[in-house]
């Protein structure tokens, strides 16, 4: 072999190598710059505000600001898609829950695989879901919400924050669990359908924004039929779980996680992982999730192969209840 031919092979492999040494280096070297988490609704939302509480904690552990940027529309789709579509090197992470990783790709042109085109980073949190009525509804238990529904099929109206949301979904369950009918009536946000539910323009919630449902249920405008728990909760013990009121296992819970697209080296995921735990373990950031009325995951809920598996047991639950209601994106 020639001498020039030895130093050309020597330089390609050079050539061929350096990405990956860079790769690692470049890991190691994470972050250095600000990190922007999109949230795929309007700001001052559940997961918006749990997003900002998170990433003002992971700032302090990480040394970089991590920038909150809202990206709504299509039922959270189109933030997640560009995420997604993102350079998978931790400066861009989606923030969302159930119904931006589960529902909304379900029901919304979606061209992604919701499951591998993004990697877990952590499970943030927990919202139980509520069943609420407007202070006046003939109902104030839950049998008794089913023989008025029977009674007047198609008459009562609940209020969803969108197609796909957890609202809607637990709508759909507890429609075909009772064989009740009621107009399910989609709002642009949780915040508008609780306003009009404290106004009476509207029957029925199923809410899983506790902050926003507590005040209202502790001054008496709203009243708590049940929770969609299988064991009662803590700001509400007064209220029967929905096993209690003769319905089991309609269970459904608004969860928040961190992602990042696909490909993005295990040690940066590492990194985003350890930042976000150091923020679960903060006692001062539990009470602030608990005053939104929400749960933090136990500490074997909180890597990322725990968040992949409820992702995955979630999307498998839901995705065929989605299909046979023949729910359509608005």
């Amino acid at each position: 072999m020639t001498l020039a031919r030895r130093r050309f092979l020597s330089l390609a492999a050079g050539a061929i190598a350096l990405p990956t040494v860079s790769r690692s280096v470049w890991a190691q070297a994470y972050p250095t710059r600000a990190i922007t988490m999109i949230v795929p609704f309007p700001a001052g939302g559940p997961t918006d505000t749990v997003a900002r509480i998170f990433g003002d904690h992971m700032r302090q552990t990480l040394g970089q600001s991590v920038i909150i940027e809202n990206v709504a529309g299509a039922g959270a789709t189109i933030g997640v898609s560009r995420v997604i579509r993102a350079t998978p090197d931790g400066y861009t992470l989606s923030a969302g829950n159930s119904t931006s990783h589960v529902g909304g790709p379900a029901i919304y042109p979606f061209q992604y695989d919701i499951l591998t085109d993004l990697l877990p980073v952590v499970l943030l949190s927990i919202s139980p879901t509520m069943l609420i009525a407007r202070r006046d509804f003939p109902a104030s238990t839950v049998q008794e919400l089913i023989t008025w529904l029977r009674a007047n099929p198609d008459k009562g109206t609940a209020g969803t924050s969108g197609a796909g949301s957890s609202g809607h979904l637990a709508s759909i369950l507890f429609q075909r669990q009772t064989d009740t009918r009621f107009q399910i009536v989609p709002y642009r946000g949780a915040a508008p359908a609780m306003q009009d539910l404290v106004s009476g323009q509207i029957d029925l919630r199923f809410a899983s924004e506790g902050s926003q449902s507590l005040p209202y249920l502790r001054d008496g405008q709203i009243k708590a039929l049940a929770m969609l728990t299988p064991t009662r909760w803590a700001p509400t013990p007064q209220v029967p779980t929905i096993d209690e009121a003769g319905l089991p296992g309609i269970h459904l819970s608004l969860w928040n996680g961190i992602w990042a697209p696909k490909a993005t080296p295990p040690d940066i995921i590492v990194k985003l992982n350890a930042a976000a735990r150091a923020a679960l373990s903060d006692a001062a950031i539990g009470r602030r999730i608990v005053d939104l009325g929400q749960i933090l995951p136990p500490p074997e809920q909180q890597t990322p192969a725990a968040l992949a598996a409820y992702h995955k047991a979630e999307i498998e639950k839901w995705w065929p209840i989605i299909k046979a209601a023949n729910i359509k994106a608005e």
